[in-house]
């Protein structure tokens, strides 16, 4: 079992459907995502799919229509599956690589609702004819193929659940990680000063406010310009309009 809350009153509350239960809350279990679960700032129910199986063996999948390898998975299981979490909140996703790319924009609203039902996909995923009835939408977490959408879902959920309020210690940690402004973040340094015959840029021990945030600044758009041209390109567009 698994929760999450947004509203203090209310916590933000995962639903997920899948073949596996027992591998939730899992890594989601344990350091902020785990403390917050203690604490109830979120709560998940997990509700397991093969319950709705259409026959004695629990059987959700059956063989592709037109042909082909793998399974696709029934939609009068899946159906039913998705009818019984009706009254759960939020929205219903279906955790796909056909999905749109979760973003930090997309966690960040998340956050700010009553909380998600989620769809972990196996075989070679689910029937059309059940993400066009229930108007599922589709989130991928990368440009890869998972086994399954147990691990897609609770990397969703930790981007998410991090952002509650309460759950990190540190409200400006979150502001300046990579992607708040448009930038992957600059690189980080700590004690020792020196190690490994390698120092702590100067700049970062000259207590100087105006030049460390300066030079931050040119290191996360040089990082950006190099590893995500993508980003790069928005960034500049968005810096041109003001």
């Amino acid at each position: 079992m698994f929760t999450e809350t947004s509203i203090p009153s209310a916590p933000w509350q995962a639903t997920i459907l899948t073949l596996f239960p027992d591998m939730f809350p899992g890594a989601l279990g344990f350091s902020l995502s785990g403390r917050a679960l203690a604490e109830e700032k979120w709560q998940c129910q997990t509700v397991n799919i093969r319950d709705f199986g259409y026959d004695k063996h629990g059987s959700v999948d059956d063989t592709p229509s037109g042909g082909g390898a793998g399974m696709v998975m029934r939609p009068d299981v899946m159906g039913n599956a998705i009818e019984s979490i009706n009254e759960a909140p939020g929205p219903l996703i279906y955790l796909s690589p056909r999905g749109k790319k979760l973003t930090q924009e997309r966690a960040k609203t998340l956050s700010q609702g009553p909380g998600v039902r989620l769809i972990c996909g196996r075989f070679e995923g689910l029937d059309q004819r059940v993400i066009n009835h229930f108007d599922i939408e589709e989130i991928s977490v990368g440009d890869y193929v998972l086994s399954g959408g147990e691990i897609a879902s609770m990397v969703l959920l930790d981007s998410v659940i991090r952002l509650l309020p309460g759950v990190m210690g540190n409200n400006e940690s979150a502001l300046e990680e990579s992607f708040e402004s448009g930038l992957l973040e600059y690189p980080l340094y700590t004690r020792p000063t020196v190690w490994n015959d390698l120092s702590v840029p100067e700049v970062l021990q000259s207590g100087h406010h105006k030049n460390i945030a300066a030079w931050r600044l040119s290191q996360a758009e040089q990082l950006t310009k190099d590893r995500r041209p993508d980003m790069w390109q928005r960034y500049q567009r968005h810096s041109n309009e003001g």
